[in-house]
């Protein structure tokens, strides 16, 4: 027989009385050292003894960033600081990003019997996200209410657009934040100065901080939702009068469409325009007019609304071509100034690296040329080791955006090239199944043009996706005379997206083979 007897309490360690245990969770590159350095400078100029330590990450999310600190009144008699947080064990949390937030919380260290969270609420995907196919964004309202359950006090803002509203950085905002929270036990002149004292960029911080410091005290202000703007026509292009023409007829082509379809239709045209030529936008709309004729109002005109939008995109492909001429527009280097904040007549170099495989540059070729040397593995391999390797080249240079400019502006040859045969060829391959699923089978049509989202990018990124897009389609024809048939065409896509190696797609195909 055993006795359970309540265990005593022991006695507080005084060496540990009067720590605050605070801990920052950032992306690399946000500034976390900054910051810290702030609340150290911040706590010895307050007297505290204090200690502060890094889990040093690297930019873009590729490694987790903690700074971990503690801090004691200079009355405690030597103090013993941990080098770590642990979990349960912490007074202040700061995330610099709101999966940042979720990470702390997941890790045990936003505990709501003491723990103050300080969160930015604007999101930089991680890898994970960034290389599912599909949408693997993580749910940031799944983290707030989480954070809301876990904290004793909780600070959420998007700290990293008020930052950049008055010309600074989130570390100056983060610690404004902390400052009216009320987290420490310092006042805001003191906070101020330990800026002052960094001696850098002293007056954009100040404002940041400021801002910072308004959202801790009184919460950001309700965001009023945007009215939809009104729908935009189709800027016309400049050009010849005979090339205003062709626009022209185009346009009233698509004003002739049913009312559904019209947008997504101005929305395609332009794309296909911009990607060639007026001869291409006849081409585009023909091929949508011949489903449209086929779908109906009862029906809303699903079909034709889909067909608008991924015939577009098909025809639309990512070539050498296209590549480089979305390298060298002014829109791109303007864009890159803006994100990167050059100003004061500073000069920006900008390198873009490049990786052409065998295939990129055979598809260049004219289209009969270049399936002689598809089919000849010599020359494929010769090919390869001639180009098949990382290059940077340097688009600030006059050299480098020579050379780009020069493909980008070979969209006359690219009829002529093997690789818009093969595309051209696909496209009308896909059309003629959707067609064949009409006007008996329309959800299927209709699921089957969904599945051209799977085919998207350049190089070994479009080679993945087509090679996913044919093996769904090959799941199509094994269920299309199914009554449940569409909605294995959407599950078979929908597990195409959830992962690059397509693994979750190989496993749906096997459980469709089993009851086919």
């Amino acid at each position: 027989m055993s006795l359970s007897l309540p265990l005593e309490a022991r006695p507080a360690d005084p060496a540990l009385e009067g720590i605050i245990k605070l801990a920052i969770l950032a992306v690399g590159g946000q500034g976390g050292g900054v910051l810290t350095n702030w609340i150290e400078g911040l706590a010895r100029s307050q007297g505290y003894h204090c200690q502060a330590t890094s889990v040093a990450g690297v930019a873009q999310r590729t490694g987790a960033t903690i700074y971990y600190m503690e801090m004691a009144p200079g009355d405690v008699a030597a103090p013993v600081f941990s080098l770590a947080p642990s979990a349960g064990d912490v007074d202040i949390i700061i995330a610099a990003e709101m999966m940042e937030a979720g990470r702390a919380i997941i890790r045990g260290f936003v505990t709501p019997d003491r723990t103050t969270l300080i969160a930015s609420t604007h999101r930089m995907l991680a890898v994970s996200e960034k290389t599912v196919p599909g949408d693997g964004m993580a749910s940031s309202e799944e983290v707030r209410a989480a954070a809301e359950l876990a904290a004793q006090k909780l600070v959420l803002a998007d700290m990293d657009t008020a930052a950049l509203k008055v010309g600074s950085v989130i570390s100056a905002s983060l610690f404004g934040a902390l400052a009216g929270s009320g987290a420490l036990p310092f006042e805001r002149a003191a906070f101020e100065e330990a800026i002052r004292a960094g001696g850098k960029g002293v007056e954009a911080s100040l404002r940041a901080f400021a801002t910072g410091y308004d959202l801790a005290k009184n919460g950001e202000e309700p965001k009023v939702e945007a009215a939809k703007p009104a729908r935009q026509e189709i800027v016309r292009p400049a050009g010849p009068d005979m090339a205003q023409k062709a626009w022209a007829s185009l346009e009233a082509k698509v004003a002739a469409l049913p009312e559904p379809v019209r947008e997504m239709a101005r929305a395609g045209l332009q794309k296909v325009v911009d990607f060639q030529d007026t001869d291409y936008g006849a081409e585009y709309l023909g091929r949508l007019e011949s489903l449209v004729s086929r779908d109906s109002a009862e029906k809303d005109y699903e079909l034709s609304r889909e067909a608008a939008k991924y015939i577009a995109n098909a025809m639309a492909y990512d070539d050498v071509i296209r590549v480089a001429d979305l390298k060298t527009r002014s829109q791109r280097f303007d864009r890159i100034e803006t994100e990167m904040q050059v100003k004061d007549g500073k000069l920006m170099h900008l390198t873009d690296y490049l990786h052409p495989r065998a295939e990129e540059i055979v598809g260049l070729l004219p289209e009969k040329m270049g399936r002689k040397m598809e089919n000849d593995p010599v020359w494929m391999n010769r090919i390869d080791r001639w180009f098949n390797r990382g290059r940077r080249i340097r688009t600030d240079s006059l050299r480098g955006f020579a050379m780009l400019y020069f493909l980008g502006g070979l969209r006359g040859w690219r009829r002529k090239t093997l690789r818009h045969r093969m595309e051209q060829d696909h496209l009308e391959s896909w059309l003629k199944m959707v067609s064949g699923y009409l006007p008996d089978r329309y959800a299927m049509a209709v699921e089957t043009l969904r599945c051209r989202r799977l085919i998207k990018g350049y190089s070994d990124t479009h080679a993945r996706g087509l090679s996913k897009f044919d093996k769904v389609l090959a799941g199509a024809r094994m269920v299309e005379n199914r009554n449940d048939g569409p909605e294995w065409v959407a599950r078979l896509r929908e597990a195409a997206l959830k992962d690059e190696k397509g693994t979750d797609l190989d496993g749906a195909l096997k459980t469709v083979e089993s009851f086919v």
